[in-house]
């Protein structure tokens, strides 16, 4: 399977590319904020994050008993290219179901 349809079928997850849509301005985030936005409990979040980790889409750092989560800043144009893709049809996908 190529890279892409591997980043694609992981952000065809909801979650995933909420949390993606949440991190993708850089801003660091921990995984208590995502929780609330998302509607998501800690084991489910967690499980969500581990996978775009291992994927290479974010990093994260640990704050006392916190884990700050953000963008990977040394992402390939391509994969930006792509989830940005990602985003865009899932905001324009919404809005035409509206």
């Amino acid at each position: 399977m190529t890279e892409a349809i591997k980043l694609l079928t992981i952000l065809a997850e909801p979650t995933r590319l909420q949390a993606i849509r949440l991190l993708w301005d850089g801003r660091e985030r921990c995984v208590c904020e995502l929780m609330d936005a998302l509607q998501k409990n800690q084991s489910c979040m967690s499980r969500h994050m581990t996978i775009l980790k291992q994927a290479g889409l974010v990093i994260d750092r640990r704050d006392a008993q916190w884990v700050r989560y953000r963008r990977n800043p040394v992402l390939s144009k391509a994969i930006v290219v792509l989830v940005d893709a990602a985003l865009q049809l899932e905001k324009h996908l919404k809005r035409k179901s509206t």
